[in-house]
């Protein structure tokens, strides 16, 4: 296969995006942005992916820092524990509300103040999401291969652990070669399927061998 088809079928095996699977409609919003700011630092810990979004889908009434700081912390435990985020649930309910709390204070509750503070620079926004507690930089990478659907001067954003994917089934190794073998608007899907070939046993050969015929 070519490096475009390959790609392609990629995408098709598995280009869901982590905000899609955990039925974030993402857009250039505060509510959805701040959805995938919780996704990503549920996604930041030693546990699986669908743990973390499923815990995800529990925390979706809490979807403003407002509504998250209303809530709770035995609240938010539970919302946890009903997704069965067992192991870290008391210790990121307590990160979720200093969290919600640091964008309350300084950016008005509105995750898109990070994006005006950073005027343009992936570093400076990396280093603005770095703040929020338990979002280390595996969360924020986590968080700019996502909204880079959104947020265009992301684009293209391809950190170690999707690049190490996308050399697993063939794929280049650079961010600016991948970005073009797939349409702009395709860039987060194809960035969360690399990632999902290095997490995901079998997504590799899914997508290297060619589908058996009848």
């Amino acid at each position: 296969m070519s490096t475009r088809t390959t790609a392609r079928r990629l995408l098709d095996v598995a280009g869901t995006s982590y905000a899609a699977q955990a039925s974030i409609t993402l857009r250039d919003r505060p509510e959805p942005l701040y959805r995938l700011l919780v996704l990503s630092v549920l996604l930041s810990t030693r546990i699986k992916a669908e743990i973390a979004v499923a815990a995800n889908r529990e925390l979706a009434e809490f979807d403003t820092p407002e509504r998250m700081l209303r809530a709770t912390w035995q609240q938010r435990v539970d919302a946890l524990g009903r997704g069965h985020y067992v192991r870290y649930d008391e210790s990121t309910a307590t990160a979720l509300g200093q969290g919600a709390e640091l964008l309350r204070d300084e950016y008005g509750g509105d995750p898109r103040g990070m994006r005006a503070e950073a005027d343009g620079d992936p570093g400076a926004l990396r280093k603005s999401l770095r703040r929020i507690p338990r979002l280390g930089p595996v969360g924020a990478d986590i968080f700019c291969r996502e909204a880079q659907a959104v947020w265009p001067e992301l684009r293209p954003y391809f950190d170690k652990k999707a690049l190490t994917g996308a050399q697993r089934v063939g794929l280049p190794g650079r961010a600016e070669e991948l970005a073009e073998l797939v349409d702009e608007e395709d860039l987060a899907r194809l960035a969360a399927a690399c990632v999902r070939v290095t997490l995901e046993k079998g997504t590799a050969e899914r997508v290297t061998q060619p589908a058996a015929t009848g």
